[in-house]
């Protein structure tokens, strides 16, 4: 995934401004594709130079104003390409992994503290997804886009109680271990 592509996406969905796609991004894109505001802006101005969108014409003078965008059908295009394209999985990274490994050679002093605010981290993740669903998602609200939609949503949820339960296996684990492997 693309940062280009995940702003013609939220622009496709509705024009706004980089303001707008920021906000929008802390609320959904965001969950799985992060982006600050200074890398929307840079990539509004790319995408535009590219043809890709256009802003909106304002009423009043721009000075001061925000700009909306949209998508022009280069934009939609290129997003319909992008889409259709194949690709292959990425290698999962994570930090927490790696420590336990680390930990099997080094120890494992304070890695079950860092376990346990990681399970509480990813408890209130899974319980905000799982609100979300349950204010969007309503039974018989099926059209194909709220289908694929939930399909995102889902796809957070089960990653996320993945990692509650995993980390409860692994928390079980830690009283069998020595607390220092490097002796």
């Amino acid at each position: 995934m693309s940062l280009p592509h995940a702003i013609l996406t939220a622009l496709l969905e509705k024009p706004s401004s980089g303001l707008e796609l920021t906000r929008r991004f802390d609320k959904s894109i965001g969950y799985f594709w992060s982006a600050t505001h200074q890398q929307i802006y840079r990539e509004l101005g790319k995408l535009e130079a590219d043809g890709l969108i256009r802003a909106l014409p304002s009423e009043q003078p721009a000075r001061g104003q925000k700009k909306s965008y949209e998508v022009l059908p280069a934009g939609r295009a290129e997003l319909a390409r992008w889409t259709a394209a194949s690709q292959d999985p990425k290698p999962h990274r994570d930090t927490m992994l790696l420590r336990l490994r680390a930990g099997a050679v080094v120890g494992t002093e304070g890695l079950a503290d860092d376990l346990r605010r990681h399970l509480e981290l990813h408890r209130r993740q899974l319980a905000e997804y799982q609100e979300i669903e349950k204010r969007d998602f309503p039974p018989g609200r099926d059209s194909a886009q709220d289908r694929l939609r939930h399909l995102v949503l889902r796809a957070g949820i089960d990653l996320e109680t993945f990692w509650t339960r995993w980390l409860t296996h692994a928390l079980a684990e830690f009283p069998e271990l020595p607390p220092d492997q490097s002796r």
